[in-house]
């Protein structure tokens, strides 16, 4: 059987999440540093699970006799207003999610990873939505009383 997909969109998952994953750890210390603790909860717990993401890809490649890459190489600015920071992570769900959809046909041919995939991808469908929900929120009750309740 030939896992040529698999291996490369399983190392694209691993690179592109870990760095993804780091940037939300740093984000929710920073809330949490700025008081709005739920939110900075939100994105410490969101790191957690991205990392168990990475974990299940690492261990997949790892049952197909494949050593990982590490090229976690991604830079990113913090942002230190919540409702910009969401804007902006709304942007980057929206392209991966779109980028998971065009992944999910290479990977026919490998049911396991494809499953592990679709669930990956169902994970990530919700935190876009998330962040969807978020800026709608804020634009119903206004960005202070949102604030209010990340505290």
């Amino acid at each position: 059987m030939d896992f040529t997909n698999t291996i490369q969109i399983s190392q694209m998952i691993i690179n592109e999440l870990a760095g993804s994953a780091f940037v939300h750890k740093m984000q929710g210390q920073l809330f949490k540093s700025q008081g709005f603790t739920k939110l900075g909860e939100k994105y410490i717990g969101h790191f957690n699970e991205e990392m168990a993401w990475v974990e299940k890809y690492t261990d997949r490649l790892l049952d197909l006799g494949v050593v990982p890459e590490v090229k976690v190489s991604s830079e990113a600015q913090l942002i230190e207003d919540p409702k910009a920071y969401i804007e902006a992570d709304l942007k980057l769900q929206r392209e991966g999610v779109e980028t998971l959809y065009k992944a999910m046909p290479a990977l026919a041919g490998d049911p396991t990873t494809y499953d592990l995939t679709k669930a990956y991808l169902l994970d990530e469908e919700e935190d876009l939505y998330w962040d969807e929900e978020q800026l709608e929120l804020i634009e119903k009750i206004g960005l202070q009383n949102w604030l209010v309740k990340q505290l």
